[in-house]
């Protein structure tokens, strides 16, 4: 085949390389624009679809994150993760459970590696730029490299202004599509020095499971 069309196989050789670099390119300028930060702070809308199941879930939460550290709030659930433990603290059952948390799942993104976790296991390449309420939003598409992985593909959008995330598309294998959409960004904001810390006095009304 290589010999027949070497041509053509090089021509889109060279258009994938060139966009796959480029998009590469674009997401390790957002990664060290947002190392610069002390903070981040962002206000989201989650939902999720699932045409063949007929589900379609909207919700919103928020998040702020320092370095590995970050407090999301998000259905009810605080996590809290404190650099070494996972607290998720449930008001309405009056319950905590506390876990290490698992780096050893790839597909989950965590809030921490939300603007990271593309670095490795991806090929990447640029996908449509769309004009969204005055912004230009450019999207890469990222495919894991893992063929048994349950994702099929990922969409970044990126402000092609700011550099920042505005959302994030997740296609499953399943037929599951998640967006997380980015309202707010605020960075380098005054936090409190415990807000990271879990304050076990704050909950002694409550069931403490503990799973480590």
């Amino acid at each position: 085949m290589k010999n027949i069309f070497a041509i053509i196989v090089f021509t889109l050789t060279t258009c994938l390389g060139f966009a796959q670099n480029k998009g590469k390119a674009l997401l390790d300028e957002v990664s060290e624009k947002v190392k610069t930060y002390e903070n981040i702070s962002i206000d989201f809308k989650y939902t999720l679809e699932n045409l063949s199941e007929n589900i379609k879930q909207e919700t919103r939460g928020d998040v702020v994150m320092q370095g590995e550290k970050y407090k999301l709030n998000i259905l009810g659930v605080t996590q809290l993760f404190d650099g070494n433990k996972l607290y998720l603290i449930s008001s309405e059952d009056e319950e905590v459970t506390i876990t290490s948390q698992n780096e050893d799942e790839e597909d989950a993104i965590t809030p921490s590696k939300m603007l990271s976790f593309y670095e490795e296991g991806y090929t990447y390449q640029l996908d449509i730029q769309q004009n969204i309420q005055g912004r230009k939003i450019q999207y890469v598409k990222l495919i894991p490299i893992d063929s048994n992985s349950e994702l099929k593909s990922i969409l970044l959008g990126i402000d092609a202004q700011t550099k920042h995330i505005y959302n994030l598309i997740q296609i499953g294998k399943n037929g599951s599509k998640t967006t997380l959409t980015v309202n707010s960004f605020k960075t380098n904001q005054p936090i409190s020095k415990t807000l990271f810390t879990f304050d076990t006095k704050k909950y002694q009304d409550y069931y403490i499971n503990n799973l480590d």
